[in-house]
């Protein structure tokens, strides 16, 4: 009875987008590791954007930075 927690920054996911994850992320357990559809349970939590950090800094901090160099 797997389950799986999908994280991600709330900018605007659709309900078409969370459904697609929650299908794909099923169909690899499925496929890798042979796990009953039926039972296996995807969360997907939305984080605020400015509770996200990545290499130490705010995740728009981290953007900036990255525009910057290309």
């Amino acid at each position: 009875m797997p389950y799986v927690n999908v994280k991600i920054t709330r900018e605007g996911a659709t309900a078409a987008q969370k459904a697609e994850i929650i299908a794909g992320v099923t169909d690899l357990l499925v496929r890798v590791l042979d796990k009953d559809p039926a039972t296996t349970f995807v969360l997907i939590d939305e984080v605020e954007l400015e509770d996200w950090g990545i290499g130490g800094v705010p995740t728009e901090e981290y953007r900036r930075r990255n525009r910057a160099r290309g």
